[in-house]
């Protein structure tokens, strides 16, 4: 008796303090993210926001919990979200809270045409500023933590960045009609579409194409299509960066909308010849920075040829005019990882020949099998005159890539001007980190291959056409922003495929269709056999099976039923071997456990009896 009430209180006991570490555990900030992605693991850029924060951040997760209409997709993926929220929280140390809500607050799903809305978003408040995530979906899951960080940065830092824009193309930031004879009919010209939207967030400001210096107060530069820079404004560019300031240089071999300007024409895929456009780089700087741009060739691929208007209702495919896709862009980061369509038209190849300090990630790059460089002239003319350099080389080129690192000056004994300065020579700082990202096109912003602006009554509104906007909203919002942000990529995805179950599957499908393509060219060769035989048949022979055809059409309904068969037993095969892996996996899943404990438990009594 007494032995069964010691165990009793034993078994009493011991589940008290389970209870109580348990409790106690649960309190304690111990937390550890097994997953392959580490989905649960702030990057260094979350990190870096979080430290600096000398504001309270209050994060209002809104999740339709109680909601019936809630599929179960978006209640797993609202898990993940939520503990990685609760990063936040622990990351923040005190200046972050996390605060659940069940509803309201944010833009409703309509997951269901017949149901009631559900509530699935984020609000970060930070005294009387308030910035909202007004949905989170799966399929936007890599930038699931650059999304919450730049709200956390928007409402912790509320001030607008400069972002200034250095050109040589006419009425990018808008201004007087284009045409000076009906000035009095025509309102003024907004400007292109990328640069009127980015003013609506950040102050957007004209830089002199011939400056010798940049303002203190501009943090990032667009260098777009400038052409034949001086040294005062190349120096210019060139302290700007080392300094600390980032760049985001859209250089052109062939810029269509500089032919434009100065043939006053008004549709870009009409190539007439002549004028005084031409190619902008930017020369020393690219030296110095081991970047290579041929302003000579333009590049060419035949998996991402776009179809344009040659007139006369024709159309034809032009592989310098460059429609690409997702494929073509790097998954691992968040600037290009969602973009699934944009457009280059005559761009150039950018190469990184290496550089002590400096690295090249390319962002967005060709096919490999189907690109070429074409000559810069004949290109203009069509597949005509661009044809003879149509020869896919096997060679991938980059379109736009990311140079971070330790800058060196292009100019280590200053600067060569002194007539026409307004400014004092100043010193040269030798080298300091920074950020430039490069395009090989300019035209990619331009209305004509972004936008199409359509007339409302609440006047012209500029409806997408691609994700170009979308790529140049990206660069500046990380660019222009917190530079922590920059530090902040994609994560992988939290759903992990069965890659041995795909690899069965893609086996088995190789030897169904391998056995299905037997089948049917025995169907075809007894076809034409009985063809054959039938010819030397004559008169009233014809209506006849002879016994030759009679063999041949067993013959064939024999293959195609073992045919069959075999197929039958393909499909048995990839069952038998998919069944035999499940069931090795929940062998290891059900024994695992148990065998470690007594492998333990054999060990740890070996131990003390040798002891």
């Amino acid at each position: 008796m007494n032995k069964k009430l010691n165990g009793i209180v034993g078994l009493v006991v011991v589940a008290a303090i389970i209870g109580a570490a348990n409790l106690i555990l649960s309190s304690l900030p111990l937390r550890m993210d097994l997953t392959g992605e580490k989905l649960y693991t702030l990057t260094k850029g979350s990190k870096a926001v979080l430290a600096k924060l000398e504001q309270d951040v209050t994060l209002k997760f809104y999740l339709s919990s109680s909601s019936a209409e809630m599929p179960m997709q978006l209640k797993t993926y609202a898990q993940q979200v939520q503990n990685l929220l609760k990063e936040y929280e622990l990351a923040g140390k005190g200046h972050v809270t996390l605060e659940a809500y069940d509803r309201y607050g944010v833009e409703p799903q309509n997951v269901n045409p017949f149901g009631q809305p559900v509530y699935f978003g984020l609000v970060a408040v930070c005294g009387d500023r308030e910035e909202t995530l007004a949905r989170f979906s799966p399929r936007t899951e890599s930038t699931l933590e650059y999304d919450v960080t730049r709200c956390i940065t928007r409402v912790a830092w509320p001030e607008r960045p400069v972002v200034g824009l250095m050109t040589s193309l006419k009425n990018v930031l808008g201004g007087a009609p284009q045409n000076p004879m009906m000035m009095q009919r025509q309102q003024p010209d907004p400007g292109w579409a990328a640069f009127s939207e980015l003013k609506k967030d950040y102050d957007v400001r004209e830089v002199p194409a011939d400056t010798d210096k940049i303002d203190d107060d501009i943090k990032t530069l667009v260098v777009l299509h400038a052409k034949d820079l001086s040294e005062k404004t190349l120096f210019a560019i060139d302290q700007f960066v080392i300094k600390g300031g980032r760049l985001v240089a859209c250089v052109d071999p062939f810029s269509i909308m500089d032919m434009l300007s100065s043939r006053q024409q008004q549709n870009p895929m009409m190539m007439q010849m002549g004028g005084q456009d031409g190619p902008s780089t930017l020369g020393k700087l690219f030296d110095a920075w081991g970047i290579q741009f041929d302003t000579s060739r333009l590049v060419a691929d035949l998996a991402s040829a776009t179809k344009l208007n040659v007139g006369n209702g024709r159309a034809e495919e032009n592989p310098a005019f460059l429609s690409l896709s997702g494929k073509n862009m790097d998954k691992k980061d968040l600037l290009v990882s969602g973009l699934t369509q944009v457009m280059f038209p005559f761009a150039g190849a950018l190469s990184f020949t290496g550089k002590d300090g400096l690295s090249f990630e390319p962002l967005i790059v060709t096919s490999e099998k189907d690109a070429c460089l074409v000559d810069r002239m004949g290109a203009q003319f069509g597949m005509g005159a661009m044809r003879k350099d149509l020869n896919p080389d096997g060679v991938q080129r980059t379109l736009a890539g990311r140079l971070t690192g330790t800058f060196k000056t292009a100019f280590p004994k200053g600067p060569d001007w002194k007539e026409g300065s307004t400014n004092a020579v100043p010193a040269v700082v030798a080298e300091g980190k920074g950020t430039v990202v490069v395009f090989g096109d300019s035209d990619f912003l331009a209305d004509q291959f972004c936008v199409q602006v359509m007339n409302t009554l609440f006047g012209p509104i500029a409806q997408p056409i691609n994700d170009n906007l979308v790529l140049f909203a990206n660069v500046i919002e990380q660019y222009a922003g917190r530079e922590e942000l920059i530090g902040v990529r994609s994560r992988g995805p939290s759903n992990r495929p069965f890659v041995k179950v795909d690899e069965l599957e893609a086996k088995a499908m190789a030897k169904w269709q391998k056995k299905q393509q037997e089948l049917e060219a025995a169907l075809e060769q007894t076809q034409q056999r009985l063809a054959a035989l039938q010819k030397q048949k004559s008169g009233n022979e014809r209506m006849i099976l002879s016994k030759e055809q009679q063999e041949e059409i067993a013959q064939f309904r024999k293959t195609r039923a073992d045919t069959q068969r075999q197929l039958k037993n393909v499909r048995k095969e990839l069952t038998a071997d998919i069944d035999s892996l499940g069931l090795t996996l929940k062998v290891l899943n059900i024994l695992a456990v148990p065998l470690l404990v007594i492998a333990f438990g054999v060990f740890r009594g070996l131990l003390r009896r040798r002891r």
